[in-house]
């Protein structure tokens, strides 16, 4: 059974990054960024296409220097995925990534410095069909802003955001997206939720230097599925203190929770009790890590025993029901056969494995789901 959001996204002018578009219908996009040394062509590539076997659709790069432009370049040459260049004050820099095949520039207009460097920035990315992303961050507000609020607020950040936007006006141009990041929750959400009437704009999604795995995590969900739920959000990332992996695995998880992205397995599953036919955190344990690799949409659900077993897995492809003496697997909401505990994640992945290839043959057809209610 598939699922439709109920969510209302929020009417957005659509920009293209590489081949990836963002905004207007465009499904949301998950992004990372590399904490590699860019210099390191090779250690920078790997993290890539790890980046890309998680599925991620657009990934961003520090380029602090003219070495790391040069980086860069050949980086470009060697990955797949969107890449888009971080870049700060140097509007050489800029210039330099541009003519590497760059598919986005993260730069703030304002902080180029004179006009003439700021229209050069822009000219070129007009003829090179490259667009902008504009990023204000709570930490590094301009210091007059710093003075008139007396400390950052969701007012500051969009008066920040103003001003690069004002320049890009000025210089009719219009292909840009924005972020209003900042580590506070209620700072980040109300900052966004202010300026998403006032531009057209797509706006990117985050919560900056949100912490760790868990803390982090926790928190990227609360500000972003508020916003999301809103019906604000065109692309997003998760800024962990982790393996900028576990930044998409928690993006696309945010977003099946919401029914916005259908990538990957989403996993149902009981937190146990004394009714369990079986160890369900192990065999969660042991089949996430077996199924990292697919990106097949899908409904895996484990529920522990009969009573809520049965129901998950009948409006679902394949369901698990935790039993004695046996386990009772379903297929298409229906009874297929029984299974032992012994070999039960061995049972589960191949169940999981044959929907996956039935569903991919299936060409233009709604994705399956499967429930594994153990």
């Amino acid at each position: 059974m598939h699922f439709e959001s109920p969510i209302k996204r929020r009417k957005s002018r659509q920009i293209r990054v590489g081949d990836v578009l963002v905004g207007g219908d465009a499904p949301i996009s998950v992004q990372s960024m590399t904490n590699t040394e860019t210099t390191d062509v090779a250690a920078t590539v790997g993290q890539i296409s790890r980046l890309e076997e998680a599925g991620v659709d657009i990934v961003r790069v520090s380029v602090p220097s003219m070495e790391a432009a040069d980086a860069f370049g050949e980086i470009k040459k060697q990955v797949n995925v969107p890449l888009v260049a971080d870049i700060h004050f140097d509007y050489k820099i800029a210039l330099a990534v541009a003519e590497k095949g760059v598919d986005c520039l993260r730069i703030n207009p304002g902080n180029i410095g004179r006009e003439d460097r700021v229209r050069a920035v822009v000219d070129c990315a007009r003829d090179k069909d490259i667009p902008i992303r504009i990023g204000v961050n709570a930490g590094s507000l301009e210091k007059d802003l710093q003075k008139k609020y007396g400390e950052p607020t969701p007012e500051a950040l969009v008066e920040s955001a103003m001003r690069h936007i004002d320049i890009l006006d000025r210089l009719d141009f219009q292909e840009y997206k924005l972020s209003l990041k900042a580590s506070n929750v209620f700072m980040t959400v109300d900052a966004y939720r202010l300026i998403a009437s006032q531009i057209e704009q797509p706006l990117h999604l985050g919560v900056t230097e949100a912490g760790g795995l868990r803390s982090g995590t926790v928190k990227s969900a609360v500000a972003l599925g508020q916003l999301l739920m809103d019906g604000i959000g065109d692309t997003l990332r998760i800024s962990l203190a982790a393996d900028p992996v576990e930044e998409v695995k928690v993006g696309f998880d945010i977003l099946k929770s919401l029914q916005l992205r259908t990538k990957g397995i989403n996993f149902i599953a009981c937190p146990s009790c004394s009714r369990q036919n079986f160890d369900v955190i192990k065999t969660m344990n042991e089949l996430e890590a077996r199924c990292e690799d697919i990106l097949t949409p899908l409904d895996v659900a484990v529920i522990g025993c009969v009573v809520n077993g049965p129901g998950e897995a009948k409006v679902a492809d394949i369901g698990l029901t935790g039993g004695t003496p046996n386990n009772l697997i379903y297929r298409d909401g229906k009874p297929s056969h029984k299974t032992q505990n012994e070999g039960l994640v061995d049972e589960l992945e191949r169940q999981i494995r044959e929907k996956v290839a039935e569903v991919d043959a299936q060409e233009g057809e709604t994705p399956s789901k499967i429930t594994i209610g153990a």
